[in-house]
């Protein structure tokens, strides 16, 4: 069957129950000729493309790890809708002319929080609303008295409250969220059989790589890959499957844009986000990687490196069960000058060392 949607998914369910073997085909290399299609028409091309070998079936993981990914998805929508009414709270400030966001790095820290609660309940005298701030804010008294003198309104003060609120709820649905999952991965790892991994086992050991912490493996790297990476025969497989890899798009002998696919989207973000934390580690391989990338190819590219190396090391610490192990931040130059040699002989572009990593 080709997905469209999750409307593909009752269908699934009910023929599952079955002796079929089902399969989800991409619908990217399956399209018909233009000009001809019609749902009968791409019935029957499906079914000569599987009677000839053609199809390639997708992954679809197991009920378990289906209603983990919705749980997850839906908190990572839920985080982005608050991040929203954030930055609608700071138009409405913006709007008062208070400039409280020049002073306080988080908008909505207690500091902060105290300050909004006491203009939403009638507080407009700037000296009393410094006097709420933290004493850790490194924001002088006179910054603050500054930046909270305003024009604040009823009108501002309601949007306010309004925002306050939506923000509290989706809080509210986050922290529930956040109990289904792990009542979700302890049911898993009850289901585990004896000899495998836990889920739970499985996360501490993503923790390990810098830049991946608990949150990034539950949310999307595990629920995405799944526990096993049987499933792709290498790790530049899975990297390709991710859509970290560049493209290869060459036409007589002039190579063509190079970008990458969309891939997994909600993997493929997750990886980049654990890459720009995982470059701020000092004297670690992924630091000196991206330091030496971003002089040619700039920070996007760079930073799409290290997560495709990142990634290589997480197959291969699924695969086998093993720690991550930093290469440290002069592995690039102790690599042998022949092998060095051999590629630049055989035309290669050097690859700043991607997808390089081994764990022990």
């Amino acid at each position: 069957m080709e997905p469209t949607g999750v409307y593909w998914k009752p269908v699934w369910n009910n023929l599952s129950e079955g002796n079929f073997e089902l399969m989800v085909a991409n619908a990217a290399p399956i399209k018909n000729v233009p000009g001809r299609k019609t749902d009968t028409n791409d019935g029957m091309l499906i079914a000569d493309l599987l009677a000839c070998g053609l199809i390639k079936a997708s992954y679809v993981p197991d009920r378990e790890i289906q209603e983990l990914r919705s749980f997850l998805r839906t908190r990572k929508q839920l985080t982005r809708e608050q991040s929203r009414h954030v930055q609608r709270i700071q138009k409405t400030l913006e709007e008062a002319n208070i400039k409280l966001d020049s002073v306080i790095s988080d908008i909505l820290g207690v500091s902060t929080r105290r300050t909004i609660e006491a203009m939403i309940e009638g507080q407009s005298d700037p000296f009393k609303l410094a006097e709420l701030a933290d004493g850790r804010i490194k924001a002088s008294r006179k910054a603050l008295y500054d930046a909270l003198h305003g024009r604040l309104t009823d009108h501002h003060r309601f949007m306010l409250r309004l925002y306050s609120r939506q923000y509290d709820a989706l809080a509210g649905a986050i922290d529930e969220i956040d109990r289904e999952i792990d009542a979700a991965i302890e049911r898993m790892d009850v289901e585990v059989v004896a000899g495998q991994a836990t889920f739970r086992s499985l996360i501490g050991l993503l923790c390990t790589i810098p830049g991946v912490r608990e949150l990034a493996a539950t949310t999307a790297i595990l629920p995405e890959i799944g526990a096993d990476v049987g499933r792709f025969p290498t790790a530049g497989r899975l990297v390709s499957w991710a859509g970290l890899c560049p493209g290869h798009n060459e036409s007589a002998g002039k190579r063509k844009s190079s970008r990458l696919r969309k891939g997994a989207p909600w993997l493929k973000t997750m990886m980049v986000q654990c890459a720009w934390a995982g470059t701020r580690k000092k004297d670690s391989d992924y630091r000196a990687q991206f330091n030496r990338l971003r002089g040619k190819h700039g920070q996007k590219k760079a930073r799409c490196a290290v997560a495709a190396s990142m990634l290589t090391a997480i197959y291969h610490m699924l695969k086998h069960g093993t720690h991550h192990q930093d290469l440290g931040a002069n592995h690039f130059d102790h690599r042998s000058t022949e092998i060095r040699a051999k590629r630049l002989a055989a035309g290669n572009r050097d690859d700043g060392g991607i997808g390089r990593h081994v764990v022990g």
